[in-house]
């Protein structure tokens, strides 16, 4: 079945970085564009970007010059590069196909991420 396994978050500082990365099964990873979403508490869950099977990426306007995508298809894993990180960034962060398809019902546990002084 489509499973989804993120980690890598953590709490960090204001203007700090944190990497995080995801691996996936049950399909043809390669296939697919692949997605970072993140839902805050009391809000809907959003795309932060996603990066097509050829290499191209879109990032919301909220994280564009900050945040970066990258897969590696022979690891079936996408990642997710964050820098200058703001307390705005405070959410649940999840990987799923996305972009330029529906995501799989089938969700991962995410991985938190905490901006704080």
């Amino acid at each position: 079945q489509v499973q989804f396994v993120e980690s890598g978050g953590g709490l960090v500082q204001p203007g700090g970085s944190l990497r995080l990365s995801c691996v996936a099964s049950g399909f043809t990873f390669s296939s697919y564009a692949m997605g970072w979403y993140r839902q805050a508490p009391g809000k809907e869950r959003e795309l932060v970007g996603y990066i097509t099977s050829g290499g191209s990426r879109n990032y919301a306007d909220s994280v564009k010059g900050r945040f970066t995508i990258a897969r590696d298809n022979a690891k079936n894993m996408v990642y997710l590069e964050m820098n200058s990180l703001k307390p705005d960034d405070t959410a649940v962060y999840y990987c799923n196909t996305g972009g330029t398809t529906l995501p799989y019902d089938s969700w991962g546990q995410g991985t938190q991420v905490t901006v704080s002084s």
